[in-house]
């Protein structure tokens, strides 16, 4: 038996042709002409019954050996396709590949407080999406001539193997799923009989959030045949990037002390997991949680730089709001697949770490049936002709762009000065003014980033602030801002922390959701399923600021993430790195802040308090990508 399918993504697929009646024919009869597509209106239209579907299990040889076992590991797929494909339709397939069908385990997170007081031991969140991404693939897809599919990546599930938190064994693990419904792998049934994809046209499209949006992006990066179009959500795209920045370690926001290891650990539900305890070992041991450097355990994770492999359409889908899988690890791979002239689409919205289908719900499916109804099915139904980008500006308020960020965006930089007689908060301004070293002590141990942004325009001892004048124009920045502070640091802690923050009490979205209470149906139900979904909302709150976006750097990776150098204490260095990408309008009668602190309590290692940062002004700044017309708000 198989297991009722497990939900997704979405995307639709059509061809031509009208579908003929269901009514049997008598046995005596001739046999009927192969089932067809119906296609109206460009759009495949659902005309199969998801009721009748056909349930199947496959495991899929790869091409890979990823517990030393002599054996190549096998992957399970579950699918559901239309019963006509036994009388000969042919269909692609919309796949979502994942760690998590089979459940998570709870585990210990690492300690962060370093040379102090132990960590409170933790366990990591149960990460099944099925509470977050209720699913939807069958009710739709399926009734409009899709196949749809469940992989259990490598080490989980139903395969054999060890997860590897991204390397190149889950990567071919999840390329073989493409391979076989492509004829070039072999699979089995469960009970050991051979078994080919005859009803797939090869066509594959993959979807999914998270982890399950990031093995999508991890297949595409093969440039494996028939991978013809994904939307990956909220997906990574270099592991370094979830795990570390610029040479610090630094968490996915609320899993504070997970690392590589942990998260194999978290997914390993294979039979005899025991088998993967030197896979495991091997990690710990080179993930190297001491400097934060980037080195060949990261490079095997890092897809970016093989985009230019990349023979997928690509849909990628992120929340503004994300703190977990942060932003850059989408608009690194938007930018790395424009370099590559990939064909590609962009929403960013205004949720944390989600996915649009149950607040946008009509648009979410109209968008992705044609997404993948014109690369599976080939259909001309005009998704390419659209405006490539939709943005969510705020809750509910969606905006298009034919790129982003949107053309005539422009560096502005912008000075870190001192206050007027040297004093703190100083000013954010357009023109350099040299003062005084300005200099706080660290206490990010115990006091959050969120608590060192109160009464801004006050001095804290703990964190440096610049603050714009209330501006008289909205600014928009969209893109990636960038710090570059001359500054020392005189004790155990190495990190710079920058927070853009906009100060000025409003209403905004948390990137949490609410539900409304208002069911929507769309698709087709079954027992127990009625193919409906309760609408949800953002929820907002009535605050004083907002964090805009924030980064970080270890000073001791001042010249590249993937070497540590010594620091000689009191010495002014000059430290340059990147902030997280971000699209934000900050209001008229807003004034923009940046402050700098050392710890981030919630993401970075949090050494003992008393650090000294000493930041020299006016040879400081921050350049911040803004939209047309917002250079002269901020009086460029």
């Amino acid at each position: 038996m198989t297991r009722r399918l497990l939900r997704g993504g979405a995307g639709v697929i059509t061809l031509v042709a009208a579908l003929l009646a269901t009514t049997a024919l008598p046995s005596a009869a001739a046999p009927p002409s192969t089932p067809r597509i119906m296609v109206e209106n460009g759009e495949t239209q659902p005309v199969f019954s998801r009721a009748e579907a056909i349930t199947q299990t496959v495991s899929i040889e790869t091409t890979v050996d990823s517990d030393s076992d002599g054996v190549r590991d096998r992957v399970q797929m579950r699918i559901m396709r239309p019963k006509e494909t036994e009388r000969g339709l042919k269909v692609p397939t919309i796949l979502e590949p994942s760690p998590y069908w089979a459940g998570t385990h709870d585990i210990p997170l690492y300690p962060v407080d370093i040379d102090g007081a132990q960590a409170k031991s933790g366990a990591v969140v149960n990460r099944n999406l099925a509470e977050i991404f209720p699913g939807y693939y069958d009710n739709y897809f399926l009734p409009r001539g899709y196949a749809v599919a469940n992989l259990d990546s490598v080490g989980t599930g139903g395969s054999t193997g060890c997860p590897t938190s991204g390397d190149r064994a889950e990567q071919l693990g999840t390329k073989a799923a493409v391979d076989w419904l492509n004829g070039r792998a072999r699979g089995w049934a469960p009970d050991g009989t051979p078994v080919k994809a005859t009803w797939s046209t090869g066509n594959v499209g993959m979807i999914g959030q998270s982890y399950n949006g990031t093995l999508p992006n991890m297949a595409a990066a093969t440039g494996v045949k028939g991978l013809k179009a994904i939307v990956p959500i909220a997906a990574i795209s270099s592991w370094y990037d979830y795990y570390r920045a610029n040479g610090g370690v630094v968490a996915p926001g609320g899993f504070q002390g997970e690392d590589l290891d942990i998260l194999v650990r978290v997914v390993l539900t294979r039979r005899n997991p025991e088998v993967c305890e030197k896979v495991i070992d091997d990690l710990t041991a080179t993930q190297d949680r001491v400097t934060g450097d980037y080195s060949r355990v990261w490079s095997d994770r890092d897809y970016v730089d093989d985009a230019r492999k990349v023979r997928t359409a690509v849909m990628v889908v992120h929340g503004l709001n994300d703190w977990n899988v942060k932003v850059k690890n989408s608009v690194q791979w938007w930018n790395a697949l424009k370099q590559a002239g990939v064909p590609r689409k962009l929403w960013l919205h205004q949720a944390n770490h989600a996915t649009p289908f149950r607040w946008r719900l009509e648009e979410w499916l109209r968008q992705t049936h044609h997404w993948f109804d014109r690369w599976l099915y080939d259909i001309d139904n005009g998704i390419t002709r659209e405006p490539r980008v939709d943005i969510e500006r705020a809750p509910g308020r969606w905006e298009t762009a034919r790129d982003w960020p949107v053309p005539g965006t422009r560096h502005v930089p912008l000075s870190l000065n001192a206050g007027r007689g040297a004093a703190q908060p100083g000013d954010l301004s357009p023109r350099p003014r040299p003062g005084a070293t300005q200099s706080l002590v660290d206490a990010g141990r115990t006091r959050t980033a969120e608590q060192l942004l109160v009464n801004e325009t006050q001095a804290d001892p703990n964190r440096l602030a610049f603050l714009t004048p209330a501006l008289k124009e909205p600014v928009r920045i969209n893109g990636i801002p960038k710090a570059a502070v001359r500054a020392s640091l005189d004790g155990r802690s190495p990190y710079l922390t920058a927070l853009l923050v906009d100060y000025g009490t409003d209403t905004r979205p948390t990137g949490a959701r609410v539900d409304t209470g208002e069911r929507v149906c769309f698709g087709q139900g079954v027992e127990g399923d009625d193919g409906c979904t309760t609408r949800q909302a953002h929820r907002t709150e009535t605050a004083p600021f907002k964090i805009i976006t924030r980064g970080w750097l270890d000073a001791r990776n001042r010249h590249s993430p993937s070497r540590t150098e010594p620091i000689a204490p009191g010495t002014m260095y000059d430290f340059r790195w990147d902030l997280e990408p971000t699209d934000y309008v900050v209001k008229p009668g807003h004034r923009l802040g940046v402050i700098v602190l050392s710890t981030d309590h919630d993401f970075t290692l949090r050494y003992p308090a008393g650090t000294r940062l000493a930041l020299k002004p006016g040879s400081s700044k921050v350049w911040l990508p803004v939209a047309p017309g917002g250079a002269e708000a901020l009086g460029r």
